[in-house]
């Protein structure tokens, strides 16, 4: 069930946001030269490696670490800031979950460089979830938490997951989208 409300959801989802795959571009071309698209390999249900789509909102030769490891903001651009407080740049992760490397609602796909967050998860059996565009980790702390204190929460989610459970972290990632809340940079 929740794969065909995944695969419904993200294909309204593009129709109706696909002017944003014409405005968001022209944005991000006038603010900063390279590829408007920024993709990164990322660990997926199994620790199996995926290609995760966005906007690109930082300059190209940022370093490959996680956001809130990096000393300068310096890196992010001028619409790249907006983008990130609008969560804007996560658009095209909707086609990550038309594909089935992702889905509405799980943990955060870690960077493959992230070992300690991926070591915990896979103790913990998280490993074994489809990724997320939101999760109970992102709701609850976002960039503002441990990887320690992420995996946690990953691990509530799982030994509580639900549709139910599914729609309150989707209502509470709206709510936080709209207040900015938890972004870093």
């Amino acid at each position: 069930m929740k794969r065909v409300f995944d695969i419904f959801l993200a294909t309204f989802l593009l129709i109706l946001l696909s002017p944003f795959f014409i405005f968001i571009p022209i944005l991000i071309r006038l603010d900063s030269p390279g590829s408007v698209f920024f993709t990164q390999q990322r660990i997926g249900k199994n620790n199996c490696m995926f290609t995760i789509f966005k906007f690109r909102t930082m300059a190209i030769n940022t370093p490959n670490l996680p956001t809130h490891l990096i000393e300068s903001k310096s890196y992010i651009t001028a619409s790249g800031k907006w983008l990130r407080k609008s969560s804007l740049d996560e658009i095209p992760q909707l086609i990550n979950i038309l594909l089935g490397h992702m889905s509405f609602v799980g943990p955060r796909p870690a960077l493959y460089n992230q070992a300690g967050l991926i070591t915990d998860r896979t103790k913990r059996g998280i490993h074994s979830l489809v990724p997320g565009l939101t999760g109970w980790a992102q709701v609850n702390g976002r960039d503002e938490i441990s990887d320690y204190q992420k995996a946690d929460f990953d691990e509530y989610y799982l030994k509580h997951r639900s549709l139910r459970f599914d729609f309150k972290i989707l209502l509470i990632t709206i709510s936080s989208v709209i207040r900015a809340r938890g972004v870093s940079g």
